[in-house]
This record gives C-alpha cells, structure tokens and sequence, in this order.
C-alpha cells in the first residue's frame, strides 16, 4: 500500500469510527483540506480503527458520506467496503515496525493497567504523559511471577533523552523534551492491539503523508510521532495544529457527548450553509455566507485562522 513519495503536498483525514463526526471534527477536516487543496496536493483519507471494541463500520460509512455531502472530497484512500486504508487491516505491517523497534533494544514489557483502554486511540487532553512505571527494571523473574498471576504485558517503547524543536505551521515554534521512563509510552498493548502512536507514525510514513493538519489537542503526541518516524527511517512531516472548538464552559467538543453531531447539522444546514458558518468561525470569511468549499481555496490562508480556541453554542 506503500505509496510513491512524490515533492506534491500529501495530508489526510484519518477519522476513527467510533460515533457520528461532530462539528469540532468537520472544522479539522475543513481546514486540512484547505491547506491541501490551496496548495494543489493530493488528499488522503485513512480510516483509523485499530480498537475493535470502539470501531463500527456503519460510522465509517456515514463518515465518508459526511464529508463528502461537506464538499470535502479525496484523491486517494478508504471507500465504504473495502479493506484497503483502514489501519484494521495493517496488522502485519505493525508488527514489521514492532520487530524493527525491538532489534533496536528499544521495547519492554509493561505489566501496568493504565491508560491500556486507550492507547489504540489519538490520545485526549492529560492522556499524553505517563508517571513511569518501573517495568523496564523488572528482572525475568519479576516478569514471571507476574505472568503466573495472569497478567499479560503490553509493550513499550524506551524513549531517549532527546529534545524536539519543530515549527507548528500554525502555532510557530514548538519545544519538546522526551526523557526515559515518564515519557515511554505503549506501542501495542496487552491484548494485541497495536497502540495509535506506533500506528499512525508508521502510516503516515508508509502512505507519503508529508503534511498533517489536525486539531490542537494532538499537539504533545507530535514529538512521539517524530522519534517514532525517525527510528523507522522515514522522513518526519511538517505539522500544522488547528484551534479547538469548545463549549462555553471550556469544554472540547466530544463524540462521546454527541455535541452537534451531523445528524443533527444536516438537518438544519445545506452544505453551503454549514461550510459558510465555518468559514466564520474559521476567520476565513468575515460573515457566515453559504459558500462552496472550493470558494475558499485560492485565498486560504492559516494568518487568519486564531491560534485560541473557538467558543461556540447550539445556536453556531
């Protein structure tokens, strides 16, 4: 599936099935795909269901049909019914990966519970640290005496001591320092799931993904993802963060709450109608017009995007 690195843009929209997009998600989508299109790249769409328990394929399929009724279309990747792009069906490509960090000397196991539920997704906000564990210590008979208690490993990369420095395409200059143990983290857990970070580092390589634009809330897993891109040899990406959109209490959009699903903004919006109030809200556009998302390409511009986070209400 490896795809043919070319000098062209290559980003890409990488939604996990598990529930209906939300309003947070479309503007994420929007504007990656405004940073593609406006400098004539090619768009990618990767389906992101590594966790079986948390992935339905009928999300997948309204997710497809969502951006696409958006205006939001792709030049390369998953399509309703098929197998291929859908990071559910790569397990064997995780495990080359996997086998490449090892012979490096750089995997233990991991006998702890935490935050094995959702190490298989992009992680939320105060989910990108660790405490560190102490299981890089454990002797083989530690580890057996915790196998004969039936607890079954996870796996984790020991990371270096080593300091990031990167230039967010929308948040400027971006510092940050990796050290051994509270900042190791799972890159399969205990029942054999490959975890999000080693997945979608190894498919950005492996797809010629060269320019991610996603929401802000990912911006501390990006220095995981370089170290993890750097070891299996691939060329890092550049990295453009979107602002947030939060409820008036502060909080993140979610898909677990359903906040202002597309079912509901279908039925309240044409497409036009809902790409303009995100235009606005964007800063792309100073009313909320109805507009076609191709409008806004050829004077897009990440200058007039805010760097805050968005506060909007059921009445957007």
């Amino acid at each position: 599936m490896t795809m043919t690195k070319s000098d062209r843009v290559c980003g890409r929209f990488a939604p996990s099935p598990s529930g209906r997009l939300h309003l947070g998600n479309l503007m994420s989508s929007l504007l990656a795909w405004l940073d593609v299109r406006s400098q004539d790249g090619v768009m990618l769409f990767r389906l992101e269901d590594l966790d079986p328990e948390r992935s339905w394929e009928h999300y997948a399929d309204q997710m497809a049909d969502d951006l696409r009724w958006l205006g939001l279309d792709w030049d390369v990747g998953w399509e309703p019914g098929s197998q291929d792009y859908r990071q559910g069906t790569r397990g064997d490509f995780y495990a080359e990966k996997l086998k490449q960090l090892q012979d490096m000397g750089l995997v233990y196991e991991c006998f702890c519970s935490r935050s094995e539920r959702l190490a298989a997704s992009a992680p939320h906000p105060g989910e990108q640290r660790d405490a560190g564990c102490g299981c890089r210590d454990l002797t083989e008979a530690q580890k057996s005496e915790k196998r004969s208690m039936g607890r079954r490993a996870s796996l984790k990369l020991h990371v270096p001591e080593r300091t990031f420095i990167w230039t967010d395409g929308h948040y400027g200059k971006q510092v940050d320092t990796l050290s051994p143990g509270g900042d190791d983290f799972i890159i399969r857990r205990s029942d054999g799931v490959f975890a999000y970070q080693l997945a979608v580092s190894a498919d950005d390589m492996d797809m010629g993904v060269n320019r991610v634009v996603r929401a802000r809330d990912l911006l501390g897993s990006t220095a995981r993802q370089m170290l993890l891109i750097e070891l299996f040899g691939g060329e890092v990406p550049a990295y453009c963060h979107a602002p947030l959109l939060v409820a008036p209490e502060g909080r993140k959009l979610s898909k677990r709450d359903g906040d202002l699903s597309t079912e509901g903004l279908r039925e309240r919006y044409t497409p036009q109608q809902l790409t303009g109030k995100l235009a606005k809200l964007a800063g792309l556009r100073e009313t909320d017009a109805p507009v076609h998302a191709w409008e806004l390409v050829s004077d897009f511009s990440w200058d007039k995007v805010p760097t805050e986070p968005i506060v909007i209400d059921d009445n957007i």
